[in-house]
């Protein structure tokens, strides 16, 4: 068949992708788009597996068994994966993205060794043999670089790693000295794609090429902790996506070229975002440390509120906003919070959401879990619309939030320096619902608890939002 027909399919699975990407800019369309990215991947499988040769039997069984087993790993991560868990597997999936373009080059290599063994290998002055090899090693670096670094950022997320029943916690270390060993290692990388392209019949160049971007991978998340780590998802996420984009100028793909520039794209836009949203440059996000490994310890007590006395503050006003963090993926009561929310409204409270760009451990993270309960996409005013508000908010209901509502973020010092916040502090009384006083994941105690104004719901966020709401009905 002709081979602009394969280039027409790859066309339309492209425009899905745009398209796909362009919906999941809003939340009521987003599962179209992601609907749309999954129709154009699947046309691009197809139209892969259509114009190979019919003749390779043996390698069709393998391509249908690879497409049978992934497709039902992933259909059981995806139906029971909990919302705590999401940031952890996109974290996954990006390290698997990256792996999976490194593995297609790693291919190509060995496929141009067993060329070069036969003699067929281009002159060393041909122009596609530094292109070909340049690509082939830009792969490998950022791929695997991306595998190793995600596998890090998943276990970082979850808090640490269980090995033999025993729970390991994953450290946040980065010395001064670090980012010039990353230097070298770098450096050696970009001498080790040279000495390929000398000699193209070397596999050992490759092996440490492979290896070095490991490490390398390791070396870049290792430093990063509190709250940096959605910044971290963003730029594997985009990470992935260079590295197939490298990966389909190897092989002469050109959807995999145009999709994964876009997701490369996107992943720096949002990356930029999360930067921003932060008081972070990206460059002080991957060469500096700002902490996380080291929690403070919490000395000051806090006499806990009974939900009876926060029904009774929350009779009768006039604007509610409410602020969710982890806390509420965690316990999973968004449900809850809608129906709290719903309470306030029938008695005639103003009620919006205040949402913060880095709340939870992806971006978008409290979108999602809100989404799912059904909160009207409107009441879901970002950080910096919704502080212009809190001064003239009754009651802040914080439900899980800790960092991103952290005062001590405006001062100069610590994890948390400079990063903006939500403005809960401002609000005539805050009620926080958390398990304890316990430190964020930045590991910064919250002088916002210990205020006069503050009311502490201690306790499962459902178990406490479910009193409330009985509260609210008595009154």
């Amino acid at each position: 068949m002709d081979v602009a027909v394969w280039d027409i399919g790859y066309l339309i699975a492209s425009i899905l992708f745009i398209l796909g990407l362009k919906k999941l800019g809003h939340p009521r369309t987003a599962p179209t788009g992601n609907l749309y990215g999954a129709t154009g991947m699947l046309l691009a499988i197809v139209v892969t597996i259509a114009q190979m040769d019919f003749g390779l039997t043996n390698n069709f069984i393998l391509i249908g068994a690879g497409l049978a087993i992934g497709g039902l790993i992933g259909y059981v991560m995806a139906v029971r994966v909990q919302m705590t868990g999401v940031p952890e597997m996109v974290a996954l999936f990006n390290g698997f993205g990256g792996a999976a373009s490194a593995l297609v080059a790693a291919s190509e290599v060995f496929r141009r060794i067993k060329l070069s063994e036969e003699g067929v290998t281009p002159l060393p002055e041909d122009l596609d043999l530094y292109v070909a090899w340049t690509a082939i090693g830009l792969s490998a670096l950022v791929g695997w670089m991306t595998f190793t670094g995600s596998l890090l950022a998943m276990m970082k997320l979850k808090g640490g790693v269980e090995i033999f029943g025993k729970w390991y916690r994953t450290p946040t270390w980065g010395p001064e000295w670090l980012n010039y060993v990353k230097g070298l290692i770098l450096i050696a990388i970009v001498g080790l794609f040279y000495m390929t392209i000398k000699e193209p019949g070397n596999q050992d160049y490759v092996i440490a090429i492979i290896g070095l971007s490991c490490i390398l991978g390791i070396l870049f998340v290792l430093p990063i902790g509190g709250a940096d780590m959605p910044v971290v998802v963003s730029l594997l996420n985009s990470l992935s996506g260079i590295a197939a984009a490298f990966t389909g100028f190897i092989i002469g793909n050109n959807v995999l070229i145009i999709a994964g520039s876009m997701v490369g794209a996107a992943g720096l836009i949002l990356t930029n975002i999360m930067c921003k949203a932060m008081n972070r440059q990206l460059i002080d996000v991957l060469f500096k440390s700002f902490g996380g490994s080291d929690k403070e310890q919490v000395t000051r007590t806090k006499v806990g509120s009974d939900p009876e006395e926060v029904a009774m503050i929350c009779d009768g006003i006039s604007k509610c906003v409410i602020i969710p963090g982890y806390g509420m993926a965690v316990s999973q009561c968004q449900h809850q919070v809608r129906e709290f929310a719903d309470i306030l409204e029938a008695n005639g409270c103003e009620v919006k959401y205040g949402i913060h760009p880095v709340a939870g451990r992806m971006p978008g993270h409290m979108n999602v879990l809100l989404a799912e309960a059904s909160v009207p996409y409107e009441k879901l005013i970002e950080m910096d619309d919704i502080n212009s508000e809190m001064a003239e908010c009754d009651v802040a209901l914080v439900v899980g939030a800790n960092d991103t509502v952290n005062p001590v973020a405006r001062s100069n010092e610590g994890p948390l320096a400079g990063m903006p916040i939500i403005d809960a502090d401002k609000a005539r009384v805050v009620v926080m619902v958390k398990r304890s006083l316990s430190v964020g994941y930045a590991g910064v105690d919250n002088d916002l608890f210990y205020e006069d104004k503050t009311m502490m719901l201690f306790g499962d966020g459902k178990k406490m939002m479910t009193e409330l709401i009985s509260s609210m009905k008595e009154l």
